[in-house]
């Protein structure tokens, strides 16, 4: 099988062109890849297929094999790789996912893309459809019983479920132990991806991701969207924010009269290769 390594700040996925490649249940073929000792290493697999809703379909499972609804920083390699690699010369693209059609521009240097800025759609504040069982319609600034603590938590869907938790400083926490928690707790019955933020000013904020079905990951596009939309719930931030994460800068900007969420970051193509499934 044909593949080529990007990332997206970090956040690393193994792609594969469906236009000329067959992939056969891409759970496992996900597992094995993104095993970091006996594969390829990654976050995941993504295939580019096509589509006749929009120009492309993404199509991506998880490390441990199970299929996300949508990636911001994946979607934003997956444009790269089109327009790289010749599947279209369009500088504006859709790529239907499972969380519905997204529109991309792409900022092209020297023939090649630079910088894409996503549509991510509208964010889901109603619990129920996030899901998260919780008392209220909407969680911002609830409390939440992890283990042996109680946390403040805001609860947003950006396609796939994310809950952000603020705290006075991120670097030396447990991610490790506290995400799985997180992530297993019964309040969300999908799992759940969990952001520990920090805000730095009115328009910076970092965070760490623990993301379910991959653990802690140097970026994840959807969770930096959630965090925007929480700090503004939350009157942390401004709508437009920087939001820094392990392995590099989002911009995102929440148009409140719009109600839709833009991000906008670059992506990198590590390597091509080829493995034998």
């Amino acid at each position: 099988m044909k593949f080529t390594k990007m990332h997206g700040i970090g956040n690393d996925y193994v792609y594969v062109n469906c236009f000329e490649e067959t992939v056969e249940n891409p759970s496992e073929v996900s597992k094995k890849v993104s095993d970091r000792h006996f594969g390829i290493g990654s976050d995941g697999l993504i295939l580019i297929k096509p589509s006749e809703k929009a120009d492309f379909e993404m199509e991506m499972y998880n490390a441990d094999g199970s299929q996300g609804a949508m990636c911001g920083n994946g979607i934003r390699c997956v444009a790269k790789y089109v327009y790289d690699y010749g599947l279209t010369d369009k500088t504006n693209i859709s790529v239907d996912t499972k969380s519905g059609i997204k529109y991309l521009d792409l900022t092209v240097t020297n023939g090649k893309v630079a910088l894409v800025k996503v549509n991510m759609g509208q964010p889901e504040l109603n619990a129920e459809k996030i899901p998260m069982i919780y008392k209220k319609q909407q969680v911002i600034q609830q409390p939440l019983a992890v283990k042996d603590n109680i946390y403040e938590v805001t609860a947003v869907s950006m396609g796939n479920p994310h809950v952000i938790v603020y705290m006075d400083q991120i670097r030396d926490l447990a991610i490790e132990k506290i995400g799985p928690d997180f992530e297993k707790h019964p309040a969300f019955p999908e799992g759940v991806n969990t952001e520990f933020v920090h805000v730095i000013d009115r328009k910076t904020v970092e965070m760490r991701v623990w993301e379910r079905g991959s653990g802690e990951t140097l970026a994840c596009g959807t969770g930096a969207c959630a965090v925007a939309v929480a700090c503004v719930l939350n009157g942390y931030t401004e709508e437009e924010v920087t939001v820094r994460l392990l392995g590099g800068e989002l911009k995102i900007f929440w148009n409140r009269k719009e109600n839709l969420v833009y991000m906008t970051g670059p992506a990198e193509v590590v390597f091509d290769g080829t493995i034998n499934l």
